[in-house]
């Protein structure tokens, strides 16, 4: 028997299966109030952990950006990014404090201890590709 075989993790992944470059940004709530996160540069075909150990919130919210064709994974909750790294207090006022306003998509992640999410490409939606949020053990 191996030492890890009985080890969950515990994490809030991002897995990019497409072929290009990927920008991530994550936005959560945090004790003071929302927080907005990024750039997580992921490659094409592998895996990126946004935040490591057991997951604190419930719902977290992402934005992704094809870096080389320009798509995106959005969704109606709008919050906060900066051009280049970013840790962003608060999700209002976007434009008038200096950064621009993207639309995040909210996952569920129940009571679950880790989440992993899939950016794949997708024909069926416009182009903007499709995402699939999994919770694990």
């Amino acid at each position: 028997m191996g030492a890890a075989t009985g080890e969950a993790r515990a994490d809030f992944r991002v897995c990019n299966a497409t072929q290009n470059l990927v920008g991530v940004a994550i936005g959560y709530r945090a004790n003071a109030g929302w927080v907005t996160e990024g750039w997580w540069h992921v490659e094409g075909s592998s895996c990126k952990t946004l935040i490591e150990g057991p997951l604190s919130s419930r719902y977290y919210y992402l934005y992704a950006e094809d870096a080389e064709r320009g798509g995106r994974w959005d969704g109606p909750v709008n919050m906060c990014v900066a051009e280049r790294e970013f840790k962003i207090a608060g999700v209002n006022d976007c434009f008038a404090r200096g950064f621009q306003r993207s639309g995040f998509q909210e996952y569920d992640t129940g009571d679950q201890g880790s989440w992993m999410v899939q950016l794949t490409d997708d024909p069926a939606a416009n182009g903007n590709g499709a995402v699939t949020g999994t919770g694990g053990q």
